[in-house]
């Protein structure tokens, strides 16, 4: 793991890394991207794709360059002068439902689904970047789809995610990816200067370090009943 961590490390702090993030940011990520490679339980029987599997044809996310400092994403002060996080996503084409929280910096717990910190939240200039592992009642579903036909049947799908102020952002899924490369994972999300969503969850068995992504571009934003957008995080140790 080592070589790995090095690679990602060295290109993030030489090109890819926004002004925003400082060194400390920089070493909380890379640790967080590692722990993604434990292993997940309860895999989709289906057949996992090779690791040449290729990726569906999509329409790509906008061209994503390495982001101005003047153009980095800023947070967005909720009322209580506090930045707004996301604090729930709901993929109802999916039966995906699970509260967010912040992402750890050591092994990331179940029953929620949890964000970077260092990069954007919805309605900022920037990819948010939501995780979860790939169990049931998790994010299992997406690693699911993404092995038929290449995730075809997620394009189009709506995405909800309720943020800290009581808003509820509607994004729509435009790309899948089925199987991603652990270097290239956060290139783009890290580049990225217009507002994205990226999902992510590990594809299996244990020990393998590639992940499968979705793409969401945003449709709108609105209200959100207090209620709908604050669900009670209960998260646990994975077994």
């Amino acid at each position: 793991m080592a070589r790995p961590m090095r690679t990602l490390i060295d290109r993030m702090s030489t090109r890819l890394v926004p002004a925003l993030l400082t060194a400390a940011g920089v070493a909380l990520l890379a640790a967080g991207l590692l722990t993604y490679t434990d292993p997940v339980s309860a895999i989709d029987p289906s057949p996992s794709p090779g690791p040449t599997a290729t990726p569906t044809t999509v329409p790509s996310a906008p061209a994503t360059t390495s982001p101005d400092p003047s153009t980095s994403a800023a947070p967005s002060p909720s009322p209580s002068g506090e930045r707004a996080v996301a604090t729930r996503i709901v993929i109802a084409g999916l039966r995906v439902d699970l509260p967010v929280i912040e992402g750890p910096t050591t092994y990331p717990p179940c029953n929620v689904a949890m964000y970077i910190k260092e990069l954007a939240q919805p309605g900022e200039s920037g990819a948010t970047y939501l995780y979860a592992h790939a169990r049931t009642g998790m994010f299992l579903p997406l690693l699911t789809e993404s092995r038929r036909d290449g995730g075809d049947r997620m394009l189009g799908m709506l995405v909800q995610v309720y943020t800290s102020d009581d808003q509820l952002h509607l994004y729509e899924i435009v790309e899948v990816r089925p199987v991603v490369s652990f270097e290239s994972a956060l290139t783009e999300p890290l580049a990225a200067t217009t507002e994205q969503l990226w999902l992510q969850t590990s594809i299996g068995p244990k020990g393998t370090p590639e992940k499968m992504q979705a793409i969401a571009m945003p449709l709108s934003t609105s209200p959100a009943d207090p209620a709908e957008a604050h669900p009670k995080a209960r998260p646990v140790t994975c077994g």
